[in-house]
């Protein structure tokens, strides 16, 4: 090969793995961002758990309806 150029490949290769690290990089943040969405929701569901039962249980303790 007359015309080639050692530093093109080196620099297409370069340019290469800086692509698939920036995707790789931007695949991460969204990773992160609906592990961090998934926390919300399930804590928000243990709220919603704890007042659920905390409400069940004082309905049941208080006894029957009926005026003393």
């Amino acid at each position: 090969m007359v015309n080639w150029r050692p530093v093109y490949d080196i620099e297409q290769e370069t340019e290469k793995l800086r692509i698939e690290s920036l995707e790789s990089e931007k695949r991460m943040q969204e990773s992160e961002k609906r592990l961090k969405l998934l926390q919300e929701s399930n804590d928000r569901i243990a709220r919603f758990e704890q007042e659920l039962f905390s409400s069940s249980n004082q309905a049941h303790s208080t006894g029957d309806s009926s005026p003393t």
